[in-house]
């Protein structure tokens, strides 16, 4: 480890300032980190957090501030030099090629050559040498498979190990970790954190940005909230609380966020699903969903929530099973007919299958509701116009306007477009699939807000989550599944942390 800074710090910010298009986006804010330190950036999107951490990783200038590392000016000016000067970004989505070996990607730009005269004119690779290397720092953070396995045949977790295993090839002093636990499963999150754990040891610094509170409790030293481009509190873990947190990202006290539902008891079964079967992935799935009543999908990456979710909408074929709607056996093989039948689906990527980014919140709200807007197959633009203002102001849309393009929304006011278009159709039953998936803690909590108003109207809501407190919190009833099939279903009185775990990882099944 090169020298720090006399203080003891390891990377030191004073003042940095960043503004776009006459938004100030950064406003002089300071942030510093030890040596072997986990440092926990927090704050609502748009908060500052992405133009810091871009600015570290040489994306963008900043307008004002001064940046040392290792005692030494800091000003990278892409990030490629970036790296060579000791800081490594690690994104949500990673920065891999899936058809080259895991070797491959962690040396990529920077492969070992061949010695001898030859092997400097010509560039040959030492693969064995590669390899060797590779298998070095994979064992540094604990991967089991081999460093000459494709990259496409990896796992999620696995192809993060890939990721952490270049910023070590890189001889990264800082790390930074953005949502890294976004995609994975409880397991594979105990994991990442042993390895953050032996980074720490190793004398290397790791900022860690997430939207998951009870995950800073479990790996940070330390937490610095940002809130409006301006930091806005420093808090040793010792005396963090979830309170105090939130109190200094939203800047207003908030209600439970995860408080549980008030609503009347469930009515009638809206939905009923029996002997869903789908070779390979689920199998004989059976469950109710009654009018009113928030059902919570929990289990492991991989237990088959989501593919129940997509073979109830239609989105995928199914090999047995039935479905019935209001007590009346339905068949469903595509999305349209789900919709028809009263179904919507929020899914869990709203990116890749939620929204058409580059277009504006009009269309994508108006999206499945042609039909209904529609006179003689020409779209009503006051009908549109009606329709899609009156959702943007019932779920608190933060837009410009109408006509803006949903990318330039932020990560919550996505989401609630999405849940916009789909409440637009009328769904007699909305599932929700991880439907807090990288949004702010006070989006979240909107987002609990219109679960809850939707259920006391009357609709049945299936929500899957990933999120422990989420899924406790939020369902009258819980359904856990276990390698494709039904493990256990829960009453909210009687479910507990730890009892769905034990189902979720096959310890105790149904019968029991």
């Amino acid at each position: 480890m090169e020298a720090t800074t006399a203080n003891g710090l390891l990377l030191q910010v004073r003042g940095a300032s960043k503004a776009f298009g006459g938004v100030r986006a950064l406003d002089r804010v300071d942030f510093e980190v030890y040596p072997g330190e986990v440092v926990a950036l927090l704050g609502e999107n748009g908060a500052g957090k992405s133009t810091l951490m871009k600015i570290l990783a040489g994306v963008y200038r900043p307008d004002e501030g001064e940046f040392y590392l290792a005692g030494r000016p800091y000003a990278p000016r892409t990030p490629h030099e970036a790296q060579q000067l000791g800081i490594s970004t690690i994104y949500q989505e990673f920065n891999l090629t899936p058809n080259q070996s895991a070797a491959v990607n962690i040396f990529l730009g920077r492969e070992p050559h061949r010695g001898g005269t030859l092997g400097r004119l010509v560039g040959f690779v030492d693969r064995p040498r590669m390899n060797k290397e590779a298998a070095q720092l994979l064992a540094r953070v604990g991967a089991r498979f081999k460093p000459d396995t494709l990259v496409r045949h990896l796992s999620v977790a696995q192809q993060q190990t890939v990721e952490i295993a270049k910023a070590l090839a890189i001889k990264a002093q800082v790390i930074i970790m953005d949502e890294p636990t976004s995609a994975l499963g409880e397991e594979e999150v105990a994991v990442l954190f042993d390895i953050i754990r032996s980074l720490k040891a190793q004398g290397i610094a790791v900022i860690f940005i997430t939207h998951r509170l009870e995950e800073v409790f479990r790996v940070a030293d330390r937490i610095i909230v940002l809130r409006d481009g301006r930091r806005v509190g420093t808090l040793p873990i010792a005396e963090a609380t979830p309170e105090k947190i939130i109190g200094l990202m939203v800047g207003r006290v908030l209600d439970r966020s995860q408080a549980h539902i008030s609503h009347a008891r469930a009515g009638e079964p809206v939905l009923e699903v029996r002997g869903l079967t789908r070779r390979g992935v689920i199998h004989d799935v059976s469950f109710t969903v009654h009018r009113g009543e928030i059902l919570g999908i929990a289990g492991l990456v991989g237990a088959g929530r989501t593919e129940t979710a997509r073979a109830i909408f239609g989105a995928d074929p199914l090999d047995a099973g039935e479905i019935l709607i209001e007590g009346k056996r339905v068949t469903i093989t595509s999305p349209t007919e789900a919709v028809r039948h009263g179904l919507a689906l929020v899914p869990e990527s709203r990116q890749l299958h939620g929204l058409i980014l580059i277009s504006s919140v009009a269309r994508n709200i108006a999206l499945p509701n042609l039909d209904r807007l529609s006179r003689r197959s020409v779209v009503s633009g006051r009908r549109l116009r009606t329709l899609v203002t009156n959702y943007v102001t019932r779920l608190n849309i933060r837009t410009p306007s109408i006509v803006q393009p949903v990318n330039r929304l932020s990560g919550g006011n996505q989401q609630k477009v999405v849940v916009a278009k789909w409440l637009a159709s009328q769904p007699k039953v909305l599932i929700l699939d991880e439907p807090t998936r990288g949004i702010d803690v006070g989006a979240k909590a909107e987002v609990y807000a219109i679960m809850r108003n939707l259920a006391e109207q009357g609709i049945g809501i299936i929500m899957i989550s990933s999120e422990m407190p989420e899924i406790l919190a939020m369902s009258d009833r819980i359904l856990v599944m276990h390698e494709g099939r039904v493990a256990g279903i829960l009453d909210r009185a009687e479910a507990t942390q730890e009892l769905i775990m034990a189902y979720a990882s096959g310890t105790l099944r149904l019968q029991e």
